[in-house]
């Protein structure tokens, strides 16, 4: 009984962890689940502060799938994108939930993580997202406390972080949900000059199509280019196309169907009105979770 209800408390936490360190929905889930086994097995009367002996348990596991992954990563096909976190509108209505997910888990967050070493990705989430002082992390890391508030100095200069506001997606609920969904009447419609009016003149596109499907391998820089290529998409797919819109990784998103299995997901970055970063994740390796 006290393993589940540790698991109703800090599930939600742990997951936050590991999906930001791992990018990976399924992996993020399952390095969750061996702690809580790890926990059951061990039992809890002998932890003091289970909080802490939870994250790093999910912390250490992470370090150990990404350094044994390194060179899956390395040989990757075209340009990684991290598996989409697509929420249900119960989920979005949760507190935790809603704070874990909109805070700091966009998909332009996560590949900005991308930068960083995976011990220093570890040390910056702990501090930087759950708080941790450089005593607990130290204790997570295997690190002395100096040691982690230099690393963690290290990876704010890193991402060129002034302060957490730099860190946050801030957007209008509505009106960004309303821009998303007329974008993507538009590339339904397959209308290139509609679509440019949705763009910032430097936006960027990344597909990731893991060279398990066809995808534009590197970013696409230029609204006219992005139009041009985006405008075609759906349209020279055969079958029956459908879409709804949804929260991807806590910002409005689309997924997108053919024959109703999921084709693709859509995320993107906006600012000022104008989408400057789009999204697509239409490897089928990293959907099998969506539907």
């Amino acid at each position: 009984m006290k393993t589940e209800q540790f698991y109703t408390e800090y599930k939600p936490l742990l997951f936050s962890l590991a999906y930001r360190m791992l990018g990976s929905v399924t992996d993020a889930e399952d390095i969750v689940q061996e702690a809580f086994l790890t926990l059951y097995k061990s039992g809890s009367d002998h932890i003091q502060n289970m909080k802490a002996y939870l994250c790093k348990i999910v912390t250490n596991g992470c370090l150990g799938l990404l350094r044994s992954t390194r060179k899956q990563r390395e040989k990757y096909i075209g340009t990684w994108l991290p598996e989409p976190l697509v929420t249900t509108a119960s989920e979005e209505t949760d507190p935790m939930q809603s704070y874990l997910q909109k805070e700091s888990i966009s998909t332009a967050y996560l590949l900005l993580l991308q930068q960083l070493s995976y011990v220093e990705r570890a040390v910056f989430l702990l501090h930087e997202v759950l708080q941790y002082d450089y005593k607990e992390i130290a204790d997570i890391v295997g690190k002395s406390s100096a040691n982690c508030r230099q690393i963690f100095h290290r990876a704010k200069r890193s991402l060129h972080v002034k302060d957490d506001s730099d860190l946050l997606d801030h957007f209008d609920q509505e009106q960004t949900t309303n821009l998303v969904e007329q974008f993507m009447q538009a590339l339904a419609s397959a209308d290139a000059a509609r679509i440019v009016e949705f763009l910032s003149t430097d936006a960027v596109l990344i597909t990731d199509g893991g060279g398990k499907v066809k995808a534009q391998l590197q970013p696409l820089n230029g609204h006219i280019p992005i139009s041009h290529l985006t405008s075609n998409f759906l349209k020279k797919l055969p079958g029956n196309l459908t879409y709804r819109l949804t929260m991807v990784n806590g910002l409005p998103g689309i997924v997108v169907y053919l024959d109703g299995k999921t084709l693709t997901v859509l995320s993107f970055k906006i600012l000022n009105g104008h989408i400057v970063n789009l999204y697509f994740v239409i490897n089928p390796d990293k959907l099998t979770h969506v539907f």
